[in-house]
Protein backbone atom coordinates (compact mmCIF):
# COMPACT_ATOMS: atom_id res chain seq x y z
CA UNK A 1 0.00 0.00 0.00
CA UNK A 2 1.34 3.39 -0.30
CA UNK A 3 -0.24 7.21 -0.44
CA UNK A 4 -1.63 8.36 3.00
CA UNK A 5 -3.24 5.24 3.89
CA UNK A 6 0.48 3.84 4.61
CA UNK A 7 1.51 5.94 6.94
CA UNK A 8 1.64 3.29 10.57
CA UNK A 9 -1.93 3.26 12.52
CA UNK A 10 -1.11 2.10 15.41
CA UNK A 11 0.79 3.23 18.88
CA UNK A 12 1.09 1.00 21.69
CA UNK A 13 0.76 1.64 25.17
CA UNK A 14 4.34 0.83 25.83
CA UNK A 15 5.20 3.03 23.30
CA UNK A 16 3.23 5.90 24.31
CA UNK A 17 4.24 5.74 27.79
CA UNK A 18 7.85 6.12 26.34
CA UNK A 19 6.94 9.29 24.22
CA UNK A 20 8.58 12.47 25.37
CA UNK A 21 8.11 15.40 24.05
CA UNK A 22 4.48 16.71 22.86
CA UNK A 23 1.44 14.55 21.65
CA UNK A 24 -2.19 15.52 21.43
CA UNK A 25 -4.28 12.65 23.07
CA UNK A 26 -8.28 13.11 22.13
CA UNK A 27 -10.46 10.86 23.90
CA UNK A 28 -13.18 9.93 22.05
CA UNK A 29 -15.29 8.34 24.19
CA UNK A 30 -18.71 6.97 22.31
CA UNK A 31 -21.19 4.67 21.70
CA UNK A 32 -24.06 4.18 19.90
CA UNK A 33 -27.17 5.12 21.95
CA UNK A 34 -25.03 6.00 25.11
CA UNK A 35 -25.12 9.77 26.10
CA UNK A 36 -22.80 9.59 28.86
CA UNK A 37 -19.27 10.11 27.57
CA UNK A 38 -18.08 12.94 28.93
CA UNK A 39 -18.85 12.02 32.25
CA UNK A 40 -16.62 8.30 31.73
CA UNK A 41 -13.99 11.25 30.22
CA UNK A 42 -14.37 13.66 33.36
CA UNK A 43 -14.12 10.04 35.16
CA UNK A 44 -10.59 9.40 33.69
CA UNK A 45 -8.60 9.57 31.37
CA UNK A 46 -5.48 9.78 29.80
CA UNK A 47 -2.85 12.62 31.27
CA UNK A 48 -3.66 16.01 29.14
CA UNK A 49 -6.76 14.20 26.95
CA UNK A 50 -9.26 16.29 25.49
CA UNK A 51 -12.79 15.10 25.07
CA UNK A 52 -14.06 14.90 20.99
CA UNK A 53 -17.89 14.80 21.19
CA UNK A 54 -18.51 12.66 18.32
CA UNK A 55 -22.08 13.40 17.64
CA UNK A 56 -21.16 17.27 17.57
CA UNK A 57 -17.51 17.19 16.51
CA UNK A 58 -17.10 14.57 14.11
CA UNK A 59 -20.18 15.04 11.61
CA UNK A 60 -22.80 17.28 10.06
CA UNK A 61 -25.79 16.98 11.57
CA UNK A 62 -27.63 13.99 10.36
CA UNK A 63 -30.32 13.77 7.53
CA UNK A 64 -31.83 10.94 5.04
CA UNK A 65 -30.40 12.11 2.26
CA UNK A 66 -26.45 12.46 3.83
CA UNK A 67 -27.34 9.24 6.82
CA UNK A 68 -26.96 9.53 10.68
CA UNK A 69 -23.17 10.82 10.91
CA UNK A 70 -22.37 13.17 7.75
CA UNK A 71 -18.68 14.06 6.98
CA UNK A 72 -18.10 17.32 8.66
CA UNK A 73 -17.17 20.27 6.45
CA UNK A 74 -13.53 20.97 6.31
CA UNK A 75 -13.80 24.38 8.08
CA UNK A 76 -16.24 22.53 10.80
CA UNK A 77 -13.22 19.39 11.20
CA UNK A 78 -10.38 22.42 11.04
CA UNK A 79 -12.08 24.17 13.85
CA UNK A 80 -12.67 21.36 15.79
CA UNK A 81 -8.92 20.02 15.87
CA UNK A 82 -7.65 23.54 16.95
CA UNK A 83 -10.45 23.60 19.91
CA UNK A 84 -8.34 20.60 20.43
CA UNK A 85 -5.21 21.56 20.69
CA UNK A 86 -3.78 20.43 17.41
CA UNK A 87 -1.23 22.33 16.08
CA UNK A 88 0.85 22.42 12.46
CA UNK A 89 3.09 19.26 12.52
CA UNK A 90 1.60 17.70 16.50
CA UNK A 91 1.60 13.83 16.37
CA UNK A 92 -1.89 12.84 17.42
CA UNK A 93 -3.20 9.77 19.41
CA UNK A 94 -6.89 9.30 19.47
CA UNK A 95 -8.62 6.11 21.98
CA UNK A 96 -11.84 5.42 23.40
CA UNK A 97 -12.51 2.25 25.90
CA UNK A 98 -14.81 0.32 23.35
CA UNK A 99 -11.72 -1.36 20.89
CA UNK A 100 -10.84 1.94 18.79
CA UNK A 101 -14.19 1.72 17.35
CA UNK A 102 -15.05 5.30 18.02
CA UNK A 103 -11.68 6.90 18.37
CA UNK A 104 -11.20 5.76 14.39
CA UNK A 105 -13.42 7.91 13.30
CA UNK A 106 -10.98 11.00 14.31
CA UNK A 107 -7.98 9.41 13.22
CA UNK A 108 -10.08 8.10 9.80
CA UNK A 109 -11.07 11.95 9.69
CA UNK A 110 -7.44 13.37 10.34
CA UNK A 111 -5.83 11.17 8.03
CA UNK A 112 -8.69 12.58 5.30
CA UNK A 113 -8.11 15.68 6.00
CA UNK A 114 -4.50 15.44 5.14
CA UNK A 115 -2.69 15.21 8.62
CA UNK A 116 -0.66 11.91 8.45
CA UNK A 117 1.20 11.42 11.72
CA UNK A 118 -2.22 10.62 13.67
CA UNK A 119 -2.46 7.03 14.81
CA UNK A 120 -4.85 4.87 16.99
CA UNK A 121 -3.94 3.63 20.93
CA UNK A 122 -3.85 0.12 20.29
CA UNK A 123 -6.16 -1.23 23.17
CA UNK A 124 -7.60 2.23 24.20
CA UNK A 125 -8.12 2.79 27.86
CA UNK A 126 -7.66 -0.51 29.64
CA UNK A 127 -4.49 -1.12 27.66
CA UNK A 128 -3.06 2.44 29.20
CA UNK A 129 -3.67 1.27 32.35
CA UNK A 130 -2.18 -2.35 32.07
CA UNK A 131 0.97 -1.04 30.57
CA UNK A 132 0.65 1.18 33.98
CA UNK A 133 -0.45 4.53 32.79
CA UNK A 134 -2.29 7.41 34.78
CA UNK A 135 -5.44 9.03 34.67
CA UNK A 136 -6.62 12.20 35.84
CA UNK A 137 -9.66 13.58 36.48
CA UNK A 138 -12.10 16.42 35.07
CA UNK A 139 -12.01 18.78 31.64
CA UNK A 140 -8.98 19.46 29.71
CA UNK A 141 -8.79 22.88 28.17
CA UNK A 142 -5.76 23.06 25.62
CA UNK A 143 -4.64 26.62 24.04
CA UNK A 144 -6.57 26.46 20.56
CA UNK A 145 -3.92 25.31 17.83
CA UNK A 146 -3.35 26.48 14.16
CA UNK A 147 -3.47 23.06 12.45
CA UNK A 148 -5.09 23.50 8.67
CA UNK A 149 -6.89 20.93 6.76
CA UNK A 150 -7.75 19.84 3.36
CA UNK A 151 -9.98 17.31 2.34
CA UNK A 152 -8.79 14.05 -0.09
CA UNK A 153 -6.58 12.17 2.15
CA UNK A 154 -8.23 8.88 2.32
CA UNK A 155 -10.26 7.72 -0.50
CA UNK A 156 -14.09 8.12 0.05
CA UNK A 157 -17.17 6.49 -1.93
CA UNK A 158 -20.95 7.95 -2.96
CA UNK A 159 -23.79 6.12 -1.85
CA UNK A 160 -24.02 4.87 -5.74
CA UNK A 161 -20.53 3.90 -6.28
CA UNK A 162 -21.00 2.25 -3.03
CA UNK A 163 -23.99 0.00 -3.80
CA UNK A 164 -21.78 -0.95 -7.63
CA UNK A 165 -19.04 -2.04 -6.13
CA UNK A 166 -19.72 -5.85 -5.79
CA UNK A 167 -21.27 -5.87 -8.68
CA UNK A 168 -18.33 -4.33 -10.67
CA UNK A 169 -16.06 -6.82 -9.21
CA UNK A 170 -15.10 -5.34 -5.70
CA UNK A 171 -15.43 -6.02 -2.49
CA UNK A 172 -17.96 -3.90 -0.26
CA UNK A 173 -17.64 -4.65 3.77
CA UNK A 174 -20.12 -4.42 5.87
CA UNK A 175 -18.67 -3.63 9.62
CA UNK A 176 -22.03 -3.76 11.38
CA UNK A 177 -22.88 -6.71 13.91
CA UNK A 178 -23.86 -10.19 12.02
CA UNK A 179 -27.38 -9.91 13.52
CA UNK A 180 -27.83 -5.95 11.76
CA UNK A 181 -26.52 -7.45 8.52
CA UNK A 182 -28.73 -10.37 8.49
CA UNK A 183 -31.50 -8.41 9.13
CA UNK A 184 -32.97 -10.11 12.25
CA UNK A 185 -32.82 -6.43 14.26
CA UNK A 186 -32.12 -3.26 13.65
CA UNK A 187 -32.58 -0.45 16.09
CA UNK A 188 -32.07 2.83 14.81
CA UNK A 189 -32.19 2.92 11.05
CA UNK A 190 -35.30 2.65 9.29
CA UNK A 191 -35.09 -1.07 7.59
CA UNK A 192 -33.55 -3.66 7.98
CA UNK A 193 -31.05 -5.80 6.01
CA UNK A 194 -27.99 -4.88 4.25
CA UNK A 195 -27.10 -3.30 0.64
CA UNK A 196 -27.07 -6.52 -1.97
CA UNK A 197 -23.77 -7.98 -2.41
CA UNK A 198 -21.95 -6.73 0.73
CA UNK A 199 -19.85 -9.04 3.15
CA UNK A 200 -20.54 -9.51 6.43
CA UNK A 201 -17.46 -8.34 8.32
CA UNK A 202 -18.33 -6.84 11.83
CA UNK A 203 -15.75 -4.85 13.65
CA UNK A 204 -15.26 -7.50 16.79
CA UNK A 205 -13.21 -9.69 13.87
CA UNK A 206 -10.31 -7.27 13.80
CA UNK A 207 -9.67 -7.37 17.35
CA UNK A 208 -7.90 -9.63 19.91
CA UNK A 209 -9.44 -10.55 23.03
CA UNK A 210 -7.73 -8.32 25.33
CA UNK A 211 -9.21 -5.21 22.63
CA UNK A 212 -6.25 -4.71 20.92
CA UNK A 213 -6.02 -5.34 17.06
CA UNK A 214 -4.70 -8.72 15.26
CA UNK A 215 -1.74 -8.55 13.91
CA UNK A 216 -1.35 -7.52 10.45
CA UNK A 217 -0.89 -11.11 9.25
CA UNK A 218 -4.12 -12.39 11.11
CA UNK A 219 -5.69 -9.42 9.35
CA UNK A 220 -4.66 -10.30 6.16
CA UNK A 221 -6.41 -13.39 6.41
CA UNK A 222 -9.70 -12.95 7.81
CA UNK A 223 -10.05 -10.06 4.90
CA UNK A 224 -8.47 -12.98 2.72
CA UNK A 225 -11.49 -15.36 3.74
CA UNK A 226 -14.02 -12.66 3.18
CA UNK A 227 -12.79 -12.24 -0.80
CA UNK A 228 -10.19 -8.94 -0.40
CA UNK A 229 -7.26 -10.15 -2.54
CA UNK A 230 -4.72 -8.51 -4.13
CA UNK A 231 -6.01 -5.78 -6.80
CA UNK A 232 -9.65 -6.07 -5.74
CA UNK A 233 -11.30 -2.38 -4.67
CA UNK A 234 -12.35 -2.49 -1.40
CA UNK A 235 -14.71 -0.43 0.55
CA UNK A 236 -16.55 -0.41 3.67
CA UNK A 237 -19.66 0.54 5.44
CA UNK A 238 -21.58 0.49 8.93
CA UNK A 239 -24.72 2.13 10.51
CA UNK A 240 -23.37 5.52 9.72
CA UNK A 241 -19.85 5.24 8.89
CA UNK A 242 -18.45 5.00 12.78
CA UNK A 243 -17.06 1.47 12.78
CA UNK A 244 -16.70 2.00 9.06
CA UNK A 245 -13.24 3.59 10.15
CA UNK A 246 -12.30 0.94 12.04
CA UNK A 247 -12.50 -1.36 9.67
CA UNK A 248 -10.71 0.78 7.36
CA UNK A 249 -8.19 0.80 10.36
CA UNK A 250 -7.68 -2.76 10.45
CA UNK A 251 -7.19 -3.18 6.78
CA UNK A 252 -4.77 -0.09 7.01
CA UNK A 253 -2.85 -2.33 9.42
CA UNK A 254 -2.94 -4.93 7.06
CA UNK A 255 -1.58 -3.27 4.14
CA UNK A 256 -4.54 -2.71 2.48
CA UNK A 257 -6.30 0.51 0.93
CA UNK A 258 -9.95 0.80 1.23
CA UNK A 259 -12.77 3.72 0.91
CA UNK A 260 -14.97 4.90 3.65
CA UNK A 261 -18.63 5.24 2.28
CA UNK A 262 -19.56 7.64 4.84
CA UNK A 263 -23.26 7.59 4.32
CA UNK A 264 -23.74 3.86 4.90
CA UNK A 265 -26.86 1.57 5.64
CA UNK A 266 -28.22 4.88 7.22
CA UNK A 267 -28.37 6.34 4.00
CA UNK A 268 -29.17 3.51 1.88
CA UNK A 269 -32.13 2.93 4.33
CA UNK A 270 -33.83 5.86 4.08
CA UNK A 271 -34.29 5.23 0.52
CA UNK A 272 -37.25 3.28 0.12
CA UNK A 273 -36.34 2.90 -4.06
CA UNK A 274 -33.02 0.96 -3.05
CA UNK A 275 -33.27 -2.85 -2.67
CA UNK A 276 -32.08 -4.20 1.07
CA UNK A 277 -31.45 -7.81 1.03
CA UNK A 278 -31.45 -10.29 4.49
CA UNK A 279 -29.86 -13.61 5.49
CA UNK A 280 -26.48 -14.26 5.93
CA UNK A 281 -25.28 -14.40 2.53
CA UNK A 282 -24.48 -11.45 0.19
Amino acid sequence: MTGPAAAPVLVSAADLLARRGRTVLLDVRWALGDPHGRERYRAGHLPGAVFVDLDRELGDPPSPAAGRHPLPSVARLEAAARRWGIGTGDPVVAYDDAGGVAAARAWWLLRWAGLRDVRLLDGGLAAWCRAGGSLETGDVLPEPGDVSLRAGGLPVLSIDAAGALPRTGGVLLDARAGERYRGETEPVDPRAGHVPGAVSAPTTGNLADDGTFLPAAALRDRFAALGVTPGRRVAAYCGSGVAAAHEVAALAVAGIEAALWPGSWSQWSADPDRPAATGPRP
